[in-house]
C-alpha cells in the first residue's frame, strides 16, 4: 500500500515532468519558427521578428533551467526517512495544515484532503524546518503548532 507521502513526491514528480514537457514543446515550436522564417521585403518587421522569438528561446531555456533545479530538489528528497524534526521531505501536520517540505507547487488534494507542497525555502518552509512535535511558529501574526511529522 502507498503511503501518503509516496503519493505526494508523486504527485510532485508528475509536476516536474509536465511543466518540463511543456517548456521543451514551446522551446522546439520556437525553433521551428526560427528556422521557417524566410527573410521577407520588409527587413527591419523580420529581423524584430526574429529578436522576438530569440528572447522568447531564451526565456523558455530559463523556465528549463528552473525545472532542472527542481528536478535536483526532488532527487534530495528521502521519503522513507522519519526524523524527530522538521527537514527535507517531511511531510508535518500542523493546527494550520499539511506541508509537505519537497517543490513549491501548493495544493494537492488526496482523498478529499489538502496538503501543500512548499520548498524548504519559502516563508513556512523556513519556518518549520529544524522545529519538532509541539513547537508552535507564528506566521502572518497567526500561531500554529506542530502536531506530528511523518
Amino acid at each position: 500500500m502507498k503511503t501518503i507521502k509516496e503519493d505526494l513526491y508523486s504527485h510532485c514528480e508528475k509536476f516536474v515532468e509536465n511543466r518540463q514537457r511543456h517548456i521543451q514543446e514551446r522551446i522546439a515550436s520556437i525553433q521551428e519558427s526560427l528556422n521557417s522564417e524566410t527573410k521577407s521585403s520588409a527587413g527591419d518587421k523580420h529581423e524584430t521578428g526574429r529578436a522576438m522569438l530569440q528572447l522568447e528561446r531564451e526565456k523558455s531555456g530559463a523556465q528549463l533551467a528552473e525545472v532542472q533545479k527542481l528536478q535536483e530538489i526532488l532527487s534530495k528528497v528521502n521519503i522513507l526517512l522519519s526524523s524527530d524534526v522538521v527537514r527535507l521531505g517531511s511531510l508535518v501536520e500542523t493546527s494550520q495544515g499539511v506541508y509537505f517540505l519537497s517543490i513549491s507547487i501548493g495544493e494537492i488534494n488526496i482523498d478529499n484532503k489538502s496538503y501543500y507542497a512548499i520548498a524548504t525555502n519559502t516563508p513556512i518552509g523556513k519556518l518549520l524546518i529544524g522545529k519538532k512535535v509541539g513547537d508552535i511558529c507564528s506566521f502572518n501574526h497567526k500561531d500554529f503548532t506542530i502536531e506530528r511529522i511523518f
